[in-house]
Order: structure tokens, then sequence, then C-alpha cells
């Protein structure tokens, strides 16, 4: 964790460099996902719920896997541009340093822009716990604390995923933002509006489910049950990174240098 810090520590500096580009860029990411949570409150002012969910209990959900993407979006960002390291044969650099390719790659990019897309995400959320209808006790604040943490998790093994694509393809396809811009748009509604199949993938294959739509209902008092079970059901998909690492270490055995 102190080489990761160095490593945040030291790109922040160099962006730093040109404070008022930095500024700007994260003003922008601020102001950009606005659009969207506009959009939400528009479409509920027209039909007023939506399967029995209202504006503030989907922006909770909204918020909560926009905070998520954005913390993987910054912090994962080495993983987001690794098919650049392939084509410019840098991961063979990477192979020959005494630590691990994960750190390595983490601490390759940060895009710590990302922060303003957060910042609005957090502030979106606060509204909706302030006007949502919750009975806040310890369980259901550690379940929304896990809900953002487990949320960062999934996004940050999708990256992987496209990450390890690279060592097959020798560039990141562009199909794979399908995992991760178009699945948070997904993610950020409750998975009962959609059609069973959606519902199926976000919650066996690639488990959004379990740390925006289950623990939500019960952070809403839509379901009854143990608290401290649905605390911890964020953390149970979080081990989608697990699978995600297991196909990054599959593909840096099977890397045979990019020969330039």
């Amino acid at each position: 964790m102190k080489l990761y810090g160095k490593y945040i520590a030291m790109i922040l500096k160099s962006k730093l460099q040109y404070r008022a580009s930095f500024a700007m860029s994260v003003i922008a990411q601020f102001f950009i996902p606005i659009s969207l949570s506009a959009g939400i409150l528009l479409l509920f002012q027209r039909f007023g719920s939506i399967q029995g969910w209202t504006v503030y209990e989907v922006f909770m959900c909204h918020s909560v896997v926009g905070a998520g993407f954005a913390i993987a979006s910054c912090f994962a960002r080495g993983f987001d541009s690794f098919g650049t390291m392939i084509r410019t044969a840098t991961f063979d650099r990477i192979l020959v340093r005494p630590r691990g390719t994960v750190l390595q790659v983490l601490g390759s990019n940060f895009d710590l822009r990302r922060m303003g897309h957060l910042l609005q995400s957090l502030i979106v959320l606060g509204v909706a716990i302030a006007f949502a209808d919750v009975a806040w006790d310890l369980p259901r604040i550690v379940i929304l604390v896990n809900m953002l943490v487990g949320g960062s998790l999934i996004f940050s093994g999708v990256y992987m995923l496209q990450a390890a694509m690279a060592f097959w393809t020798i560039e990141g396809l562009e199909i794979a933002n399908i995992l991760t811009n178009g699945m948070k748009e997904h993610a950020s509604y409750p998975l009962n509006i959609f059609p069973k199949w959606v519902t199926v993938v976000f919650t066996f294959i690639i488990p959004f489910g379990t740390v925006n739509y289950l623990p939500l209902q019960y952070l809403l008092g839509k379901i009854d049950g143990n608290g401290w079970l649905y605390a911890f059901v964020p953390l149970l998909g979080a081990l989608f990174i697990l699978p995600c690492a297991m196909v990054w270490r599959l593909g840096v055995r099977k890397y045979a240098s990019a020969g330039s």
C-alpha cells in the first residue's frame, strides 16, 4: 500500500502541473452526469412511479452505482488503458520488476478527474437519503457502505476482464465498453423494471444485483429479513473480482512479449 500511495502521489503531482486544466476536467466530470439525473427526474415527473419505485429510491440506486463506477474508473484506470501497454511493449518492462503485475498496472494510471463524478453521485445520494423513507439503523448503514465498496470492486473486475482481452487481441476492444458504460446504465435502475433475462444476467453472471437491487430492497423496507445478512450481500457480489483475477493470471501466463 505504501508503494501504491507513491504511485498516486506521483500521478497527482504530474496532473497538478496544469492546475487550471485539471480543475476544469474535474468540474466537467461533475456536470456531465447531471444530465442523467435530470433525465430520471423528468421521467418520474411524467409517470410518477415505475414498478412501485419512487424517484428518490431510484436516485439512491443510480447514485450508488454511479459512485462505484467513478471509484473504479479512477483507481482501475490502468486496466482500462492496458491495450496501449501491450502495443508499446510497456508490459514487458512490468514483468521484470519485483512487484506483482496487478499492482503495477493499477499504479500506471489514475483518472483523478473522476473525483468530480464521484462528488456528484455522493450529492445525489445525500438528496436521496434525505427524502427517501428509510428507517436507518446500524445494519442499514453497513449495507450502504458495502454497496459502494461492492460496486467499485465489481466495476474494477470488469475493467480487469477488459484488459485481459488484450492478451489475445493485442489491443482493447471497443465492444468491452458494453461491460462498463452500458452495464452502468442498466445497473442504475432497479432490476425488476427490466425483462427477466436482464435480472438473471445482473444477478448470476455480473452480479450488480447484489450491490444495488437486493440490498436496496431491504434498505427501503420493501422486503423483510435479517439485516446483517443483507449487510454483507454486496460483499458476496464483490467476489466477482476473483474469477476476473484468474482470467488475468491466465492472460499473463499466455503472454509471450509484444516482440517490439
